[in-house]
């Protein structure tokens, strides 16, 4: 994927730092603290792509402000992901750039600034209009990508350079971001005909097929892919996009994850995350999930007993000097829920009971977000979690979207996740600042911390700035397979 090396976002998609919490002077030299925004972006079964502000005052206020709405596809969106911001210059406004997919086999791509909308003191739509609004004329769309010719089910940047792509024709696409020219293809063995499919499993060639999902390691030297009616996971060389090998579900591991031999077994979603005791990954299922240490062993699975359907799932860093994390989980019955992961936080269902040899440890549930303590019943959908640094010690900001319209914001302190990792019963933490009703029904989300806007930054007509050119070698055409795509033979799924 190339040689470039910078911070990544992390895949969601989801956990975001910001620093720059900042501090001015009032006419009394009196510190102040000023309000962060956040930008919250929304897809839905109704192909509308909603932007929209939250804006939180030091007292722990929230006020919502529209900033975009785009008729985006034909058919439901079914993805996003957000870019990391172009890097600082004097004078120049800093952008992200937004990618959305959908059923409709297009992958759109748009141009999202970075920093809070101005307010004018007289906007005519704003007074009209039932909510408030604060339109940036230069979110605006780039163009469409045709490199698939099915759903799109899963984007990711993870560099500002490149978007990855992932779609149910069996392919993942890598793109480059500075002329949206197709490096290369990899090809996913669609896999063999079992049994009688029948139902709504039945496709056009007689099996499911399709890419569900990916993740690129931070090296950008590895990805992991997990695929429909597949009982396995891939690993990808992204160095030459071709396979570096393959993983199969043990039945035995299916069943402890819950997985009876009624399911499809097939990992639905895939994540990295770093921890004290290094890099690992998670696949999830219907109702249960799988940590894999780097030797690709299982370590442990997450959900405790009663399993609930699982909807999204990310890594959480708590501390980046000792790169401690914990996982967050999003559940059919509107919870977010906190895993601590680390082999001193491992234990078995039953402790009672002897440790049955081939027996997973299930991760401690240390804290939930959300459910009916917090008045929330409804799945929740997608969540994005934004992490804010101040001399208060630092916080989380949750933007969690459910499938009734509804976006709500949570404020959680960091400090309460590392003291319920001591307690020994599950901790209802986080403040629910306030609720958006989108009137439309939310399939998926992503949210990132606005950057303050410089004092005399100008909006710049540019659609993309020089940096994004001068630090991208030459040599990353070859590196990612420009020259030839990838496909593998079924032969080698055993």
């Amino acid at each position: 994927m190339g040689k470039r090396k910078r911070a990544l976002a992390s895949d969601g998609g989801n956990v975001k730092e910001d620093t720059r919490t900042k501090k001015t002077k009032s006419s009394d030299d009196a510190p102040r603290i000023m309000p962060i925004t956040i930008q919250i972006i929304t897809g839905s079964y109704d192909r509308v792509l909603h932007g929209l502000t939250a804006t939180i005052t030091p007292d722990n206020q929230v006020e919502f402000a529209d900033t975009f709405l785009f008729n985006a596809h034909s058919s439901a969106i079914r993805c996003l992901a957000v870019s990391p911001p172009s890097a600082p210059e004097p004078g120049k406004i800093q952008k992200v750039m937004l990618a959305s997919g959908s059923s409709d086999e297009r992958i759109n791509v748009y141009h999202i600034s970075a920093h809070p909308p101005r307010r004018k003191t007289k906007d005519l739509l704003s007074s009209i209009a039932p909510r408030k609004i604060l339109e940036n004329p230069k979110n605006r769309e780039l163009g469409t990508l045709l490199h698939h010719s099915s759903t799109i089910t899963s984007l990711s940047f993870p560099t500002r350079s490149k978007l990855i792509s992932a779609s149910e024709d069996s392919s993942i696409a890598v793109t480059r971001t500075r002329d949206w020219s197709l490096l290369s293809t990899i090809k996913v063995p669609k896999p063999k005909p079992q049994g009688r499919p029948s139902g709504d499993t039945v496709t056009l060639d007689g099996t499911p097929a399709g890419v569900n999902d990916f993740a690129v390691h931070p090296s950008m030297k590895l990805m992991i892919s997990v695929s429909r009616g597949e009982k396995c996971m891939r690993l990808w060389n992204l160095m030459t996009a071709k396979k570096a090998g393959v993983l199969n579900f043990t039945r035995d591991m299916l069943q402890q994850a819950g997985e009876t031999k009624h399911s499809p077994g097939e990992g639905r979603k895939v994540v990295w995350g770093a921890t004290e005791e290094g890099d690992e990954f998670c696949v999830g299922f219907d109702r249960d999930l799988i940590v894999f240490g780097m030797d690709s062993t299982p370590r442990c699975r997450i959900m405790p007993e009663p399993r609930r359907k699982i909807h999204e799932f990310c890594y959480v860093s708590m501390d980046t000097k000792t790169e401690s994390s914990l996982l967050a989980v999003s559940t059919e019955d509107g919870k977010i829920l906190f895993f601590s992961t680390s082999t001193e936080d491992l234990s078995t269902d039953k402790p009672h009971l002897d440790k049955e040899p081939g027996k997973l440890p299930v991760a401690k549930l240390i804290a939930q977000v959300g459910g009916r303590e917090a008045g929330v019943t409804g799945r929740i959908k997608d969540f994005s979690i934004c992490k804010l640094a101040s001399q208060q010690g630092d916080s989380f900001l949750i933007a969690a979207g459910s499938s009734d319209g509804k976006i709500r914001l949570f404020m959680l302190p960091a400090k309460d996740l590392t003291d319920a990792r001591g307690m020994k019963s599950v901790k209802q933490t986080g403040r629910l600042l306030g609720t958006y009703e989108t009137q439309n029904r939310i399939t998926c989300l992503s949210a990132f911390v606005m950057i303050t806007r410089d004092e005399g930054a100008e909006d710049s007509d540019d659609e993309f700035d020089d940096e994004e050119t001068d630090n991208i070698e030459d040599d990353d055409d070859e590196e990612s397979g420009e020259n030839g795509d990838s496909k593998e033979d079924d032969e080698d799924e055993e």
